[in-house]
């Protein structure tokens, strides 16, 4: 693969995964909020909510962890994208059903409302993840010098 495409796959990876690392860490430790937020979106059942407020953090900061190291960068990537695909998802929806949700993307302190540009957002950050998956694992990652000790 040509130097230069490894370099975005690179940049990509990196500032998606340190995005991830810090959206999950700033939930842990506020579960009740982000509780509020999810079920704010009206999408899932009650009976779920408690139980992804509690794993969302963690499952945010271990992508995130992948995908800065370059670990399993196809899965981790591919994960991420569908991930990034169903927050847009949620939060179009609750655009198109003009409920006031607040997006809780960066945990207890973000008040943004759910709005299009947060869907721009998410799925920019989609396609990023699905091109790191197609393109990884890119240069300076764990998959890389295992493949090549």
């Amino acid at each position: 693969m040509m130097r230069g495409m490894q370099v975005v796959v690179l940049i990509l990876r990196v500032g998606a995964g340190v995005l991830l690392v810090l959206a999950g860490a700033l939930k842990i430790g506020h579960f009740d909020d982000l509780a509020a937020a999810i079920a704010g979106f009206r999408v899932l059942p009650a009976a779920v909510v408690a139980p992804a407020a509690i794993l969302l953090p963690f499952f945010e900061v271990g992508l995130g962890l992948y995908l800065v190291l370059g670990l399993f960068t196809r899965t981790a990537a591919g994960v991420a994208a569908l991930q990034f695909a169903i927050y847009a998802a949620a939060i179009a929806s609750a655009v198109l059903r003009h409920i006031p949700a607040n997006c809780g993307c960066f945990g207890a302190a973000d008040r943004a409302p759910a709005d299009w540009p947060h869907v721009g957002f998410d799925l920019l950050l989609a396609a990023a993840c699905a091109f790191v998956a197609i393109f990884a694992p890119g240069f300076y990652s764990l998959d890389r010098r295992m493949r090549n000790p």
